[in-house]
């Protein structure tokens, strides 16, 4: 097939489908692969965000647009003008190799987290070649045959061509919450889309039912690209974007301060101003952590692999440090504490005894409903001694989470009726009789039989069961459809027990929670003595229970004072699940929320970091920030310390950054007012930073203390400015008596003084990578082995240096021999006191 396509009309809703089939020459059992990869090539990705990867060379060529690098490549240009064509030259290729660095970095993790978030990528089942298919949403395109079932997310804006009970959740477009049922019809009047009842729209969901669609309009085509900009705004930034941007605005402060007492002080004595302006540029680039975003890009990509291989994939990178930061962990039980292996094990009427005609009914309902089939249903279907061949469905009521109920509607040539199932409050609720010893003998549901009835619902919980309660009500004949205001007057006919074993890893896991400040609260729809019946069964104690009914009664105001203390959230609707997550997140908190289902979405927007599964619905596994391919909280606990650790990682290059590096700039400032010449020069200063960065490039290797893992971490922008201003001195204090030896024992001009200090400065501030990158004694906390390597390179090829034709071209000269023993006292000293200053810092502000 290799037909022109053109864009569908804007009303592809009113226009009949075989017109619709011809203008997409499209055939009704999908397309070909060959043309199906021809469209994508003409339509592009059915994607909304316009995303349009640069190529390399525009990825390259965007690093330059850092405000310093611009300054620096015209401050050299500057130079290439008044005849220092070295300075021109060695400047130029030093800001080459520190771009080039950052961008090959930055890339290769970039690929990295996007082969992850691939493997996870949401997929939707076509028809190609005649077969169904399985591929991403994002190589979809106009005329080809979606498959959709409850639970998917719908791909694209399309006509249905088959549809059975299929209801769709159009939240997302119309602020409806009610689900909205589409057939396959012709409405050539019908004027809105939105209300058009034929047609489905790209980010909708599907709460029941099948359907068979012919995507119409993919990507920025549809109705949701129309409006991207406005509806899918971008989201406030996460803790950790805010932490680096404070950062950012700390660092830019010292920055200018510096620089403008350069200028100041080398105006005051008259320096040549060219000269001056390349010190203050450099000064500021020695000051700035210029690789902070490589660092945080490689370390977080590299955080994203090792919890790959700890079953976690990371689809948002910055969401690893809002994991490791958790500090409050939400989630359902089922699954997570128990080991939803489910099993049905009682099915009784209300006289308390085996009925084999409760179980008839629930194999019914499940058997016949179209929705998202739960583990419950799956237990049921397993008794396939149920023969339900007699029976057909004429209709049915979708489940939704405000009733938790679903009914369908059967028939079998002599009698119709309504079969419910649902939670067994709201189902009893409901019931005005019950079935005795038989079918026919239906009793008055009473007070008294209601409280034998609720007595064995209780008890039944009391034991750990999950219950479902089971009725039926009798409908005439004509009775053509089945509506919630059917879900009256019903006859009780029994309850379904079911049995969910706590799992055997969910015990030592919730103590590892616990051990490293993570609190659990269970926020489930089952009552609240399953829940606590669990809860001791794994020996968790129970601080405080709430239920939806109790929180509906409450404001947001008095719900934040209460969520504290409770850590049970029993028979809770989807909209007082988010309730609570937004309650324990005014309260500081920052909350992880773990869900799989289509009433999940909600809470995994809000939560600082929402985690599903790989079996999840799609709706869920798009809206959460990381997916867990084993659905166990042991794989939860590495990834929240992986998360920790990766933080880590990070603060030790901002805490150099602002220590020793911050030290050493400030000592050029102080130097710039005593020396008759500047203390380094421009491309000194420049090449001192890019080794310096150099060093710090296996950083993301490295290990992080056990202690440090031991409770969540967050951005403290106090610690990191009280941190710069108590070890950043002391690294000033050794420079001051560099230049104290360099003057008075070596006697040293201008070019022996630039060496010796170029030395000192790269071997303390490289060096001292080792006391500040570990709280504890340096010897108890093992480096990387490519931290010690690259450093002890950097520091000898700094030393050595000076000895070679290219120190030579940059301004250096031969030290003498005994130098470096000097050298040495002097760093023996500074990393000693450095440790003391250390040790003195955290008892005194870390407690």
């Amino acid at each position: 097939m290799s037909a022109t396509v053109v864009k569908t009309d804007p009303s592809f809703w009113q226009r009949p489908i075989a017109a619709l089939l011809e203008q997409l020459a499209a055939p009704p059992d999908g397309l070909d692969s060959t043309e199906a990869a021809r469209r994508l090539v003409q339509f592009g990705p059915n994607l909304i965000h316009g995303e349009r990867k640069r190529s390399l060379i525009l990825q390259f060529l965007v690093k330059f647009r850092n405000p310093l690098v611009i300054i620096l490549l015209t401050a050299s240009a500057l130079s290439a003008f008044t005849g220092d064509a070295t300075s021109f030259f060695i400047i130029g290729t030093i800001v080459l190799i520190s771009v080039t660095l950052d961008f090959v970095q930055e890339y290769r993790a970039g690929q990295a987290a996007e082969r992850l978030r691939q493997s996870v990528a949401v997929r939707a089942q076509v028809l190609r070649d005649g077969k169904p298919s399985e591929i991403p949403i994002a190589g979809m395109v106009p005329g080809d045959v979606a498959l959709l079932a409850a639970g998917d997310l719908i791909p694209c804006d399309g006509r249905v061509l088959e549809a059975k009970d299929f209801f769709v959740n159009q939240a997302l477009l119309t602020g409806e919450a009610f689900p909205v049922e589409k057939a396959p019809s012709e409405l050539p009047e019908e004027t809105d889309v939105l209300v058009a009842g034929n047609t489905v729209l790209l980010g909708t969901s599907v709460i029941s039912g099948t359907a068979r669609v012919l995507m119409c309009r993919t990507g920025q085509d549809t109705e949701l690209g129309a409006i991207a900009d406005t509806l899918l705004a971008k989201p406030p930034p996460t803790a950790f974007e805010q932490g680096t941007r404070r950062f950012g605005l700390l660092i830019m402060r010292m920055t200018v301060l510096l620089v403008l007492f350069v200028l100041l002080v080398n105006a005051f004595f008259h320096r040549p101003w060219l000269e001056s302006f390349l010190f203050a540029v450099a000064l500021a680039v020695g000051l700035t952590p210029e690789l902070l975003p490589m660092v945080v890009s490689v370390t977080l990509s590299r955080g994203a692999l090792r919890m790959a291989a700890q079953k976690v994939i990371v689809k948002r990178l910055a969401s690893i440090h809002n994991l490791g930061s958790m500090d409050v962990f939400c989630t359902d039980k089922t699954g997570t504490l128990t080991e939803a292996r489910i099993h049905l094990e009682r099915h009784q009427s209300p006289l308390g005894k085996e009925s084999r005609r409760v179980l008839e009914l629930a194999y019914y309902n499940s058997y016949f409903e179209t929705g998202l089939k739960s583990p419950l249903d799956d237990a049921i279907l397993e008794h396939t001694e149920i023969d339900a061949s007699g029976w057909q469905k004429i209709d049915e009521v979708p489940f939704d989470f405000e009733r938790r109920r679903i009914s369908v509607l059967l028939d079998n040539s002599t009698t119709r009726m309504l079969v419910v199932k649902g939670a067994p409050e709201d189902i009893l609720r409901l019931s005005e009789h019950y079935e005795g010893e038989t079918e026919a003998d239906q009793r008055p549901l009473d007070a008294a039989a209601r409280q034998s009835i609720n007595a064995q619902f209780e008890a039944l919980s009391n034991e750990g069961f999950r219950v479902l309660g089971i009725a039926t009500r009798q409908v005439g004949p004509a009775h053509p459809h089945a509506v919630v205001g059917d879900e009256a007057d019903l006859v009780f006919a029994g309850f379904a027990a079911f049995l969910d074993p706590p799992k055997v890893s969910a015990k030592a896991a919730l103590a590892g929670l616990a051990a490293d400040r993570v609190a659990v609260k269970i926020i489930t729809g089952d009552n609240e003595l399953v829940t606590q019946h669990i809860f001791a069964q794994l020996g968790l104690p129970v601080t405080g229970v709430l239920t939806g009914s109790e929180i509906q009664q409450m404001d947001d105001m008095a719900l934040a004072a209460r969520v504290e203390q409770a850590n049970l959230f029993c028979r809770v609707p989807p909209a007082q699940k988010n309730r609570v997550i937004l309650a324990l997140k005014r309260r500081g908190h920052v909350v992880g929320y773990l869900g799989d289902g289509i009433n999940d979405a909600p809470s995994l927007h809000s939560a600082d970091v929402g985690i599903s599964v790989d079996s999840a619905v799609d709706v869920a596994k798009a809206a959460a920030d990381m997916i867990l391919l084993e659905q166990d909280l042991e794989v939860l606990h590495a990834g929240v310390l992986e998360g920790r650790r990766t933080f880590g990682n990070i603060m030790k290059y901002i805490m150099m950054g602002t220590s020793s590096n911050f030290g050493n700039m400030f000592s050029m400032a102080g130097a710039s007012i005593f020396l008759p010449f500047l203390p380094m020069l421009p491309v000194q200063i420049l090449l001192n930073n890019l080794l310096y960065d150099v060093s710090e490039l296996p950083i993301p290797l490295d290990g992080v203390d056990d202690d440090y893992l031991s409770h969540p971490r967050h951005w403290d922008m106090n610690f990191i400015r009280n941190f710069m201003l108590v070890i950043g001195p002391v690294s000033s204090v050794f420079d001051f008596l560099t230049f104290y030896i360099m003057l008075t024992v070596f006697h040293a001009g201008e070019a022996l003084f630039h060496t010796g200090w170029f030395i000192e400065s790269m071997a303390t501030q490289v060096l001292v990578i080792f006391i500040i990158r570990t709280r504890k004694n340096p010897f108890k906390s093992r480096p990387s082995p490519w931290l010690i390597a690259c450093s002890l390179i950097v520091v000898a090829l700094a030393g050595a240096l000076p000895f070679t034709p290219a120190g030579v071209s940059l301004g250096f000269v031969a030290v003498p021999g005994y130098f470096f023993l000097i050298l040495a006292a002097i760093l023996l000293a500074y990393l000693l006191a450095v440790e003391g200053m250390k040790r003195w810092f955290f008892q005194r502000f870390v407690t």
